[in-house]
């Protein structure tokens, strides 16, 4: 088991298996990522799931849906609505224009080519698209958001680059290189159990050290006295 491995498993021995987003395949991952701003997955299932009920997790519905019923559900997530709404008709417009309105195709493409076809739809970036995949069934590496790639960098895994977060994203995945599971289900664990551990402990200021249960191979608390953490 590597050191990684071994990381990970102390997080799920700490927070259980994680659960993972309500959204099924890349059609309905899009639109989880675009559900809300700056919120929590609560709210951000609950946008989701009243699109579900109100409208359907179908791009002609969505086209095809009241534009006042979108902005509704907009507004739950977060702010500027209307652009959420403009997203949403984006989504739904790509799929069905680029896609005969089946995202799904694009799981039989070649990892880059599938990766290029995410790229194309609001919000996805290079991270974005590789975590839509990995849920997906299909994973050439560990995609990783702000918090896993925080708590990643305590642990000593890359260097830490306030000024420049591509240069820290890949001194991280070089840093992951031969440690990493082989299947995507692991992988997926590993990203989600990250991104939890990040959210309610491992805070970029002021981090609950005192209840981590990977504190012992972690070097921010020697950064206490500039940084500070809540439980010294």
């Amino acid at each position: 088991m590597t050191d990684f491995q071994k990381l990970v498993t102390r997080l799920k021995r700490h927070y259980g298996e994680p659960d993972r987003p309500p959204a099924k395949g890349p059609f309905e991952l899009v639109l989880w990522e675009n559900a809300c701003y700056l919120l929590t997955d609560e709210r951000r299932a609950a946008v989701f799931e009243g699109l579900r009920r109100q409208v359907g997790l179908d791009p002609h519905k969505i086209l095809k849906a009241d534009r006042g019923v979108l902005l509704e559900l907009a507004r739950m997530g977060g702010m500027r609505p209307e652009t959420r709404v403009f997203r949403w008709l984006e989504i739904a417009r790509i799929t069905v224009d680029q896609f005969g309105g089946n995202l799904d195709r694009i799981l039989v493409e070649p990892y880059a080519q599938a990766k290029r076809a995410l790229k194309q739809f609001p919000n996805i970036g290079d991270p974005g698209a590789e975590k839509i995949l990995m849920l997906c069934g299909i994973a050439l590496g560990l995609p990783l958001e702000w918090n896993g790639s925080r708590v990643l960098v305590r642990v000593g895994f890359g260097r830490a680059n306030p000024k420049n977060y591509g240069v820290q994203y890949r001194s991280i995945q070089e840093a992951l290189t031969g440690q990493l599971p082989k299947t995507a289900d692991a992988l997926v664990r590993a990203h989600l159990l990250l991104r939890r551990h990040g959210q309610e402990i491992c805070h970029n200021n002021g981090p609950n050290c005192g209840v981590c249960p990977v504190v012992d191979s972690c070097g921010f608390p020697k950064l206490r006295p500039t940084y500070g953490c809540r439980s010294c």
